[in-house]
């Protein structure tokens, strides 16, 4: 199917990598994790006060996810004291302009709720 633009539309193609964008930022704590990135790098501490009801252990295993999926680079500053820092990669900040229009279109769209997930 050829587009306005002239282009080849594959909706198969283009269908699969929605659904894994929306299952990756749709996991629980992604999206809200990799928003606050989005003001800039974060301690452990700090990125847990700022998410608010995120357990140590699961935001660690989702810090480890993103970074492994290139959204987030880890840094440890060996101190004394000891201090890590998360900030997002260049395909992190890639996703602000996705992430703003979604804030956008819900804050208009669907029923306001808590923060939490």
């Amino acid at each position: 199917m050829e587009s306005k633009s002239g282009t080849d539309h594959q909706p198969r193609v283009c269908d699969a990598a929605l659904a894994r964008a929306f299952r990756f930022l749709g996991k629980r704590w992604n999206g809200v994790i990799l928003a606050t990135l989005l003001g800039g790098p974060a301690g452990f501490a700090e990125l847990k006060r700022a998410v608010g009801g995120i357990s140590d252990s699961v935001l660690s295993d989702r810090l480890t996810e993103l970074a492994s999926a290139g959204l987030v680079t880890r840094t440890v500053d060996a101190g004394p004291p000891i201090a890590v820092e998360y900030q997002l990669t260049v395909s992190g900040q890639a996703l602000l302009p996705a992430l703003s229009e979604l804030t956008t279109w819900a804050a208009e769209n669907l029923p306001a709720e808590g923060c939490t997930s």
